[in-house]
Parts: structure tokens; C-alpha cells; sequence
């Protein structure tokens, strides 16, 4: 299945690109508490050198497609949203994995639940009251928004 044009647009706005390394201070305490890692790219995590603009393209669409295939694994239902209106909904998964990573993603239990069950009212508010939209903000406001709504943000 081809990557949707929003979902690159989003994560290019959301993550920002950066040709050379840099320390992401928005991770520096992250929900683990880490320190903040080496990234490059379109918010890709490297301990290497600099990369062109198209091997950050393709590296973003090659990411994409790996968080959608772990997303498929480890929430089997997302699936259903897959080629329906909810498949704005799907990729808010996505940009979240993307942002945390699977395992953190999965922590989001009760938003994760609201979403099978379709409430996606539920869904958007377990969004907005969890310690992430304090660390990301717009952008978790945004996602909420894409969630409770359906439309792309």
C-alpha cells in the first residue's frame, strides 16, 4: 500500500529536517528520562554522519513503512482502519510511534482501548491528558484533533 501524502507531510512538519547530527533536546528527558539522542533526518536517530535531502526522504518513507508493519503486528485491529474514512486515525499511530517509538506507544492503554472500541472522543482525550502533550504540545494537540475528527491536521 502506498504511504499517504499526509502522513510524509505531517512527520516532515512534526519531526523537522536536520542534514547533521544533533542531540534532540526534546527527548533529552523523554518519558524515560535518557539523555537526548544523536538524530538526523527527518527525527531518525543515528550516531553517524550527515545526509543528503533525498537520503532523508527515503529514509523517512522507509521508517514510515516499518513503524506501519510493527503498528500491524502488535494491534492486530489497527488493521481495520486500513482503506476506510478512520484511516487518518491509523496514522496518528503512526506519527506517534514515530515520536516514541512502539513501546511507548503501547503504554497508552486506555487511549489504545477507546480507539478499538471506536470512541475516538475517548481516544482524542486520553491523548490530551497524558504527560506527552506536555512534552510535544501542537503536536499532540493536532493528533488529537486528526483522532477525534477523522480529517487529516
Amino acid at each position: 500500500m502506498p504511504t499517504p501524502s499526509n502522513i510524509i507531510e505531517q512527520l516532515k512538519r512534526d519531526e523537522a529536517l536536520m542534514l547533521t547530527p544533533y542531540r534532540d533536546s526534546s527527548k533529552a528527558t523523554g518519558f524515560e528520562g535518557k539523555p537526548g539522542k544523536l538524530t538526523i533526518g527527518y527525527g531518525r536517530n543515528l550516531e553517524d554522519e550527515g545526509i543528503t535531502r533525498e537520503e532523508a526522504v527515503a529514509m523517512l518513507n522507509d521508517d514510515i513503512f516499518a513503524k506501519e508493519k510493527l503498528l500491524l503486528r502488535a494491534l492486530p485491529w489497527s488493521g481495520n482502519l486500513l482503506n476506510t474514512p478512520d484511516a487518518p486515525r491509523f496514522w496518528v499511530l503512526v506519527n506517534m510511534a514515530f515520536n516514541m517509538g512502539i513501546e511507548g506507544l503501547l503504554k497508552f492503554h486506555r487511549m489504545l482501548s477507546a480507539m478499538e472500541a471506536k470512541n475516538w472522543e475517548a481516544a482524542a482525550q486520553e491523548m490530551l491528558n497524558s504527560d506527552w502533550v506536555n512534552e510535544v504540545g501542537d503536536r499532540a494537540r493536532r493528533l488529537a484533533e486528526q483522532m477525534r475528527t477523522g480529517e487529516w491536521q
